[in-house]
């Protein structure tokens, strides 16, 4: 009994020598950390347990190279049948006995070890190589637990890096948006970070800031149907789009497009750095747009507030200090001659906010002034130079796209409590072209000549009087009848009794103004073509347009 062994066929010394290679393997594989080592070592220990040699490892679906010294790769196929977790035959060409040993663990790989012999090996021979299999695959378990452990604490890492880097980005645009650096230090953070030249364009695509070499000259636009899609992408996107050598993000204000971000990535190398620079600096920019919206709002309603103080005679009740003041806070310098322009589309109210921006634009254009306020059906302009006037009333038909404009200038004011007066002048101007003639031009209060000193007239009893001895008889016609024969007459003394000219602005043919005119001599008893008479009665056609446009005031 004291003789006998495992296996009952070969000495104990062999067996306890094989059990302490085996031991000394067991430690040797827990020190790998990839599995090819693993492998190699337990495809090169088979030999050394017995009479058997490995034909192979099959492990994640596939025969593993396990790098066997002066031995020549065998050709094995996929097997079509998977050995029990104990094993189980395998068998191959050319080899008599071949089995596969299991490498499968709780939380390692699936696979098999194959070894062949040239006879089937004893029960010990074959423990030793279960044990092998069984070491090998507690090995392989460790070594991928220990390379998912490398992998997260990478990811970790990097996670970290990205989370430091994102907040460094995040950091240095808030100190940008804080410090109102505005347009261009946003383009020169976004710079900064990236290494990549950057553009921050309007949504138009006029450049607004610049940063980095490479600053083309000119700056070139996209063709406008190009830059529609480019905005639509944009704005469908979750994040920056590439169009080109461009990454570009457009910034939002309540759903509208407000600016365009556009990194310039000839290379295509741009990462998640850069992705996550630009989507916090379109942020910023969307910031930096509303900003810049909301002073120019506060800026046009003080500007708008002052001019309507001013025509409302705000700056002669003892506030005149006050306004100089607020003027001054808005850099502006009263001081200067003025003249109070009132600008009239004949629009509806609801496109009276178009017309003021259409007629702030021309007055920008034309340099008539900065100070503007809309009213209920006009705009008032505190024009500081002596502008082309007909020159602004083409801008304004340009800039409204075809309305109608007709534009009243008042007197020259030098003082505060002159604008109310101005004011006014510019009213009665616009009120004698309504009377007048009706067309689309201008009218300079300066420039009525008769009509000027009519309507300053403190007391219109005379004019009144004066109107009524000559034209009366007309006038009580045209109120029975429905004609026009006063306003009939106005045009043809207006034309210096041109025939041509007088139809023309009446808009009726020239037999139709030829009656017209023999009525007027049958119903008023005057002969026209007396020099005295027609003195008389143009003065008198004058003062009745004034009349008329008083009332109207």
């Amino acid at each position: 009994m004291a003789g006998s062994r495992p296996g009952g066929d070969r000495p104990a010394r062999e067996q306890l020598s094989a059990l302490r290679s085996l031991l000394v393997l067991a430690m040797l594989l827990t020190q790998q950390d990839n599995q090819a080592s693993i492998l190699h070592f337990v495809a090169n220990a088979v030999e050394s347990l017995g009479s058997g040699t490995t034909e192979g490892v099959f492990l994640d679906d596939r025969w593993q190279d396990v790098r066997l010294p002066a031995r020549q790769a065998r050709s094995l196929k996929v097997p079509d049948f998977a050995p029990s977790a104990d094993g189980g035959l395998f068998p191959l060409a050319d080899v008599p006995w071949s089995w596969a040993y299991s490498l499968s663990s709780p939380h390692g790989p699936s696979g098999f070890l194959v070894v062949g012999a040239a006879i089937p090996p004893d029960d010990s021979e074959r423990f030793l190589l279960q044990v092998l299999a069984q070491q090998a695959g507690v090995a392989l378990a460790n070594a991928r637990l220990h390379a998912r452990e490398r992998e997260q604490a990478t990811e970790v890492q990097a996670a970290n890096l990205a989370l430091q880097r994102s907040m460094a980005i995040h950091d240095r645009l808030t100190k940008v948006a804080l410090g109102g650096e505005g347009q261009q230090g946003i383009a020169r953070a976004v710079y900064e970070l990236t290494d990549r030249p950057v553009a921050l364009e309007d949504r138009y695509g006029n450049l607004q800031a610049w940063a980095g070499p490479g600053r083309p000259e000119p700056y070139l636009k996209d063709p406008p149907d190009q830059r529609d899609r480019l905005l639509d992408r944009a704005m469908a996107a979750a994040g920056p789009v590439r169009e080109g050598e461009r990454l570009v993000s457009v910034a939002l204000l309540g759903g509208t497009p407000v600016g365009m971000l556009v990194l310039r990535d000839p290379d295509g190398t741009a990462g998640d750095t850069e992705r996550v620079a630009i989507e916090h600096a379109t942020t910023v920019l969307a910031m930096e747009a509303a900003r810049l919206q909301s002073l120019a709002q506060a800026d046009t309603r003080m500007r708008i507030s002052l001019v309507l103080d001013l025509v409302g005679g705000k700056g002669t009740d003892g506030d005149g200090d006050g306004v100089l003041n607020r003027a001054q806070a808005l850099g502006y310098d009263l001081g200067r001659p003025h003249r109070v322009v009132v600008v009239d589309g004949d629009v509806a109210d609801e496109n009276m906010d178009a017309f003021f921006h259409a007629v702030s634009r021309a007055a920008r254009d034309v340099r008539v002034g900065s100070l503007l306020a809309p009213r209920l059906h006009d705009v008032i302009v505190l024009a500081d130079t002596e502008a082309p006037w007909e020159r602004l009333c083409a801008r304004i038909v340009a800039e409204s796209h075809g309305e109608r404009c007709r534009i009243g200038v008042g007197g020259r004011c030098r003082e505060l409590d002159e604008f109310p007066h101005s004011c006014r002048e510019a009213e009665l101007a616009l009120r004698i072209q309504q009377t007048a003639r009706g067309s689309e031009h201008v009218t300079v209060f300066d420039d009525l000549g008769v009509y000027k000193v009519l309507a300053t007239a403190k007391d219109t009893s005379a004019m009144e009087r004066f109107v009524n001895e000559w034209l009366g008889s007309l006038i009580d016609y045209d109120s029975v009848h429905g004609t026009q024969l006063v306003l009939t007459l106005s045009e043809y003394l207006e034309c210096g009794g041109n025939y041509d000219a007088s139809a023309l602005a009446l808009s009726v043919h020239r037999s139709t103004l030829k009656y017209r005119l023999r009525r007027i001599r049958q119903v008023s008893g005057y002969d026209i073509g007396l020099p005295d008479v027609q003195f008389n009665l143009q003065v008198a056609t004058r003062a009745w347009r004034t009349l008329q446009a008083l009332r109207l005031s």
